[in-house]
């Protein structure tokens, strides 16, 4: 108390020094006082209330301690009491045994007197039920089968009740009611064969399934009743539970699981088609069956059945199993395409599960797969083997099939626009069509999985394709009479090679969303460039075919007998117009090549004739005569224009401007060689070894730099060394 004492006394100097901190605060010394005087008697009044409340409680707590104290005083002695009564009244009970003995046995009599009637008539029961089960009235026959089991189960449960332990009694009850389990089996077989016949039944006759699921719901009741007591009594009569609604959802399970399996009709020997018919048939019989099952059985059972909920998962879980069980079989290529569009398409599309006559109560999306991704992935792998060596055959046949109308007596067919073509790439890009069609059925991803499998085979087939055009080139040559429309086919092919890019750029443009993709973007360059090697070739060996043609033509140009009238320039032009005939239904942008190198190696040609020094002019008018037959024909790429340079070179008759018209060809064609002008001059006949050897040092100070533009002409032209080395002398 005295820490106490000392701690307030500390505070309240704390406060009074608070409060007269400055002088005029003095003046307040009086109203200071009063209120500390208020705050006092405030706290002193609620300390007061707060003990007095205190003092009651605690009064209050002493009154009950003091009268439960009271109680249990009496509950000892009522107890006492109790207990000397209850040793007083033992030899009493014991004496009642016999009263107990004959309480149970009047029970058990009331019981037998009770079901005396039926025990009397279980042979006529028994009979009668029979006879209603075989003429369909299962309500009434289920209820005299109730009749007999209640009247069986009631005397086995007295009997139990009396003495559990006498099996004999309860055998002999058990065997008089013997033909009750056998009524019992026979109904609920009648009750089974309605259920696995449950959709037709709905449509039929509706009330017949409603009887069913009565029986077995009264069934249902029976059994929990009998478990109760069994918690109680442990008393379970013969036969109990029967479960038959979990019986009657387990036949409804194998019904469906057997409706499935039973809709293929056909095998592959059988019928080709036979998956597309069987897959089709499911689908017909799964969605009339789910629609009948929403709009018609579910009026049938009770709502805490879910009777749809459950058929959709028993259909959903029998289909997931034999999809299983087809993917497990060793499918076709079409085959697995089939099933994949099948399960991944057209299960959940609105020919099927999204149909609107099954909304809302079926939701596509909380289904699970028909087929794990792992087999979908395994599939994809087989069927994308499988294309792949079909692609190869399929491509293979096409080309050995194109192969034997490049031999034909007849030419080939002509597009709409008159150019030369065969059936090659219609029939490749025909099958990469289809292919492609099918597989964007099952996925994006597997459509250009196919697209890139199809590129890179097309790839390859274009190599064998350039080989086999090769071949076709060479055994022409080993004999030019056949085949007969050489020219034609091999203009085929190169117009095939134009159509196989455009189909190419189309097959992409058409299936690749974005063409950026790795693989898909980088095949076609290489494509190109094999197709235009291709055509290349066959442009080749077409001019290779109007020079071998030309070849006795233009050896004649430049000699004596063509000076003297040889009409070998004509048979050149015409032969060269008839070809073109035949280039004119070559393709752009090959045609405007091959025009242009044809007129090149006829000019070509004609130098070389120039430059082989076939004849020597003797005089002026051998000269002028010789380059007035120089000219040829119609001038179209500007490659003439080098024949009638060289011709202005031959013709010229003053020597003294030899040199200067010698330049002026040498600056306009730059790979002009000083053999070249050499034998150019040699066959002028009259130029000087001064003016030769003045020409000579002066061309080889440096050559002309040639323009970007410029063509070569003269670079492949060789001239006879012998003819060098004369002019030299």
């Amino acid at each position: 108390m005295k820490e106490t004492d000392r701690e307030a006394v500390a505070t309240a100097v704390q406060r009074v020094a608070g409060m007269l901190q400055r002088p005029d605060q003095l003046d307040k010394v009086e109203q200071y006082r009063r209120r500390e005087a208020r705050k006092k008697a405030s706290v002193e009044a609620r300390l007061k209330a707060a003990i007095q409340s205190q003092l009651d409680g605690v009064r209050t707590g002493l009154s009950q301690l003091h009268n439960a104290l009271n109680d249990v005083k009496d509950i000892q002695q009522s107890l006492a009491d109790v207990s000397k009564d209850w040793r007083q009244s033992i030899n009493t009970i014991e004496s009642l045994k016999d009263v107990k003995d004959a309480v149970v046995q009047h029970s058990q009599l009331a019981a037998a007197v009770e079901n005396l009637k039926n025990i009397f008539s279980v042979p006529e029961i028994v009979r009668e039920t029979q006879d209603l089960i075989e003429q369909g009235a299962l309500l009434q026959a289920h209820r005299k089968l109730m009749d007999l089991e209640c009247s069986r189960d009631g005397l086995m449960y007295e009997q139990y009740r009396m003495d559990s332990g006498n099996t004999r009694d309860m055998t002999l009850i058990h065997g008089y009611f013997g033909s009750t389990q056998g009524l019992s089996d026979e109904l609920a077989k009648q009750l089974w064969m309605v259920l696995q016949r449950s959709l037709v039944t709905v449509r039929r006759d509706p009330t017949l399934l409603v009887s069913v699921v009565r029986i077995i719901e009264r069934e249902e009741k029976i059994d929990r009743r009998i478990l109760d007591r069994k918690k109680q009594t442990g008393f379970v009569p013969p036969g109990r539970p029967k479960n038959w609604k979990e019986k009657m959802f387990t036949i409804l399970e194998r019904t469906v699981t057997t409706r499935i399996e039973g809709t293929q009709a056909d095998t592959r020997e059988s019928d080709k088609m036979w998956l597309v018919r069987h897959l089709e048939i499911i689908r017909k019989y799964v969605l009339d069956d789910l629609i009948v099952a929403k709009n018609l059985m579910v009026q049938c059972f009770p709502p805490h059945y879910e009777i749809f909920k459950n058929l959709l998962n028993m259909y959903h879980q029998a289909l997931s199993t034999r999809m299983q069980e087809l993917a497990s079989e060793d499918l076709e290529a079409n085959e697995i395409v089939s099933l994949l569009t099948w399960v991944l398409n057209t299960y959940t599309s609105t020919e099927m599960m999204r149909n609107t006559e099954l909304a809302p109560e079926v939701d596509v999306g909380t289904l699970e797969p028909l087929l794990s991704a792992h087999v979908v992935s395994e599939l994809l792998d087989t069927y994308m083997s499988t294309l792949t060596s079909n692609i190869i055959a399929w491509l293979r046949k096409a080309l050995e099939t194109d192969k034997k109308d490049w031999v034909k007596e007849t030419e080939p067919e002509a597009d709409q626009d008159g150019y030369y073509q065969t059936t090659l790439p219609a029939i490749v890009f025909q099958m990469f069509e289809q292919n492609l069609q099918v597989a964007a059925q099952i996925s994006e991803d597997l459509k250009t999985k196919v697209l890139v499998l199809c590129l890179q085979q097309m790839n390859s087939f274009l190599s064998r394709y350039k080989d086999e055009a090769q071949l076709y080139k060479e055994e022409h040559l080993r004999n030019r009479q056949h085949p007969h429309c050489y020219v034609q086919y091999m203009i085929a092919i190169i117009n095939n090679c134009q159509t196989f890019k455009e189909s190419i750029v189309s097959l992409k443009r058409k299936y690749l969303k974005n063409e950026v993709e790795e693989g898909v973007s980088l095949s076609q360059p290489s494509m190109d460039g094999i197709l235009d090697a291709i055509a290349k070739e066959g442009c080749s060996g077409l001019l290779e075919e109007v020079f071998l043609d030309l070849e006795q033509h233009l050896n004649e140009l430049m000699t004596k007998k063509w000076l003297l009238g040889s009409n070998a320039v004509d048979i050149i032009c015409v032969t060269v117009e008839d070809y073109f005939n035949d280039f004119a239904k070559i393709k752009k942008p090959y045609k405007k090549r091959m025009t242009a190198e044809a007129h090149r190696r006829v000019v070509v040609e004609y130098l070389r004739a120039v430059m082989q020094k076939r004849i020597s002019f003797r005089s002026p008018e051998e000269r002028k005569e010789g380059a007035e037959k120089m000219g040829f024909g119609e001038d179209v790429d500007g490659y003439c224009d080098t024949i009638v340079a060289v011709a202005e070179v031959i013709k010229l008759t003053d020597p003294s401007l030899l040199y200067l018209e010698v330049s002026t060809l040498v600056s306009k064609y730059p790979d002009i060689r000083d053999d070249h002008i050499g034998a150019l001059l040699a066959v002028r006949g009259d130029a000087s070894r001064d003016m030769k050897q003045t020409i000579m040092e002066t061309l080889e100070q440096g050559p002309a730099q040639a323009s970007p533009s410029y063509v070569p002409l003269f670079k492949d032209i060789v001239v006879p060394s012998l003819n060098v080395a004369k002019l030299l002398k």
